[in-house]
């Protein structure tokens, strides 16, 4: 081969490297044929379009990508591009709060459904007592039970109940049915005027003794700890879906445009944006969302507290289980009193006929048989407590999630991470030296997106995370204590607390009925917690997001790999080499 030729292979391989990186300085399409490429690729990003220059042309109509000389772009292609960028950025939210998202939304409908299973468990095991041991009333018992446990449900759910008032109302109406059935079998049911008497009387003469409010204070506590638990949790939902799709300001959405999309004005498609340029972009445009950050930490430590504290009275699951022997407890406490009772009531509602005290002596099936309601002791690991220390642990790792979104963004772009042979907004250039300023909104991160502050609905998101963290920390839960550190106080106020590997039971008495706050009814859930595999999670995201537009093919970011500056150099070698051999 001659010089001349060699000189044009030299040529051609120089050409191929500028067109693989991009030139550095201010590269111009040049040529009737220099706009196809990108006439072509943006066809596949709007299909049918017909403003989309063949050749080069002045650009005076352009706001953003503004040239230096010609450009392949006309107004309405940097429209497209701008749309194209805001639904790029839109998506690459969505993916980086997916695994997120995905737990807090599936953890929310467990707690919630196992809670509901919790209470249906509790109310079986109350109506089994009332029908195995309390025949002559158990039938119209079970109204009551129902009624109780129905506002219990309602309660968790945010319902504006009193549990003082539900509970009350329960032993209002179960009181009648104890005087009548067990304390003067055999006589008539009791008139209208009778029951309210009764009603009224049992308050006033605390027929039930402590039970009442021993049940009061149990129930509330631990159902005030459950209903807080699943609002933080519902609250994490909003906050995530709100950040997921923000409205970004003008500035953002031209700052977009000039990393993802200018280069390809002037010809070079396959350029990508400095990671160090990429990450003061998103600065600028999340400044807001980075603003959630540190109450989003606070958040999942407020979280955290409340879960650690939630065991004993505090756990619903311990107390609901259990509450049955303290109904049927506060019912034995009436009939060791019955003398008493039976005298003070006929005086105050006008009884016919006065019972002679009886010695306390019960036949052996008022108790309940240790192998009723007997539930299966099984793993700690099992349980709704272990299943939230699991949560939060899994949550914790998500702790950093609004700080890093910038790094996220910029390394799932396709950002050059060396800053080497990459595009600055404007042009090509070697070396990329950006200042870096603080997160947040109130920095100004370089001149690309400016601020005046967090959006009104991050505001708002941010008030609520304030609120829920406040109420986190207002329960102010006891943590677990070591064994024998428990005062003798505590343990009258909690009457018979005690941790999840304990047997728990309420009561007194020989031959009590404990039931562990173990069940296995996680089994029954139609979900599972382990969020190691989200495939299909991030199908059904994408089915779900089907009815929006999809970014397209003709983005560089989701093409296939283009060329590095290795593989470039490469092939520029074994042009040279191919050159040199054939001169031998």
């Amino acid at each position: 081969m001659s010089g001349g030729g060699g000189a044009l292979l030299l040529l051609a391989a120089l050409l191929l490297l500028l067109a693989l990186l991009g030139a550095p300085a201010s590269a111009q399409p040049t040529g009737q044929d220099a706009c196809r490429p990108v006439r072509a690729a943006f066809q596949v990003l709007q299909p049918g379009a017909k403003w989309v220059p063949e050749s080069p042309v002045p650009g005076s109509d352009l706001q953003v990508c503004i040239p230096k000389g010609s450009t392949c772009c006309s107004r309405k292609m940097e429209e497209k591009y701008q749309a194209a960028a805001r639904l790029s950025m839109e998506q690459l939210l969505q993916s980086a709060s997916m695994e997120l998202k995905f737990l807090v939304i599936q953890n929310a409908a467990v707690f919630q459904e196992a809670f509901e299973i919790v209470v249906r468990h509790a109310r079986n095991f109350t109506n089994s007592m009332f029908r195995s041991h309390y025949r002559s009333m158990g039938p119209r018992a079970l109204k009551f039970v129902g009624e109780l446990f129905t506002d219990v449900s309602l309660y968790i759910l945010g319902s504006d109940l009193s549990v003082n008032d539900m509970i009350n109302e329960f032993f209002d109406s179960l009181f009648p049915l104890v005087y009548s059935h067990l304390l003067n079998p055999g006589f008539p049911e009791p008139s209208v005027e009778m029951v309210e008497c009764l009603r009224a009387a049992r308050r006033d003469l605390k027929v039930f003794g402590n039970y009442p409010k021993m049940m009061m204070t149990q129930v509330s506590q631990s159902l005030q700890a459950t209903r807080l638990f699943l609002q933080a949790l519902n609250l994490g939902i909003e906050v995530i879906n709100t950040t997921d799709h923000l409205k970004f300001s003008k500035d953002c959405g031209r700052a977009l445009l000039k990393m993802w999309y200018c280069s390809h004005c002037q010809g070079l498609l396959l350029a990508k944006p400095c990671a160090s340029y990429c990450a003061v972009v998103m600065q600028g445009c999340l400044a807001g969302i980075i603003e959630i950050d540190n109450h989003w930490r606070e958040y999942i430590r407020a979280l955290e507290g409340l879960t650690k504290g939630m065991h004993g009275i505090y756990d619903m699951e311990h107390v609901l289980l259990n509450l049955f022997s303290l109904v049927r407890d506060a019912v034995i406490y009436v009939q060791k009193n019955e003398g008493k009772v039976s005298t003070t009531l006929s005086r105050l509602c006008g009884h016919t006929q006065q019972r002679q005290y009886r010695a306390a002596h019960y036949p052996g099936d008022l108790f309940v048989d240790n192998k009723v309601l007997k539930t299966t002791r099984i793993e700690q690991e099992e349980t709704l407590s272990s299943r939230r220390r699991e949560l939060i642990t899994k949550l914790k790792s998500h702790g950093s999630f609004y700080s890093s979104l910038p790094e996220y963004i910029c390394s799932h772009s396709s950002a050059v991470q060396n800053d080497t042979l990459c595009w600055n907004g404007q042009e090509v250039v070697e070396r990329y030296s950006p200042q870096i300023t603080k997160n947040g909104a109130k920095a100004q991160p370089g001149n690309e997106v400016k601020m005046k502050g967090p959006e009104p609905v991050i505001s708002q998101i941010i008030d609520k995370l304030k609120h829920i963290n406040q109420l986190l920390k207002g329960m102010a839960l006891p943590r677990r204590k070591a064994p024998g550190k428990t005062s003798e106080k505590e343990e009258e106020e909690e009457s018979g607390d005690c941790d999840d590997e304990d047997d728990c039971g309420g009561g007194s008495g020989d031959g009590e009925l404990r039931v562990r706050n173990q069940l296995r009814f996680l089994a029954e859930l139609a979900y599972d917690l382990d969020m190691d595999d989200t495939s299909a999670n991030k199908q059904l995201l994408n089915q779900q997001s089907k009815g929006g537009a999809t970014i397209s093919n003709s983005d560089p970011r989701n093409a296939a790999p283009c060329p590095g500056p290795a593989v470039a150099i490469t092939v520029l070698l074994l042009l040279l080499l191919g050159h040199s051999c054939e001169q031998r």
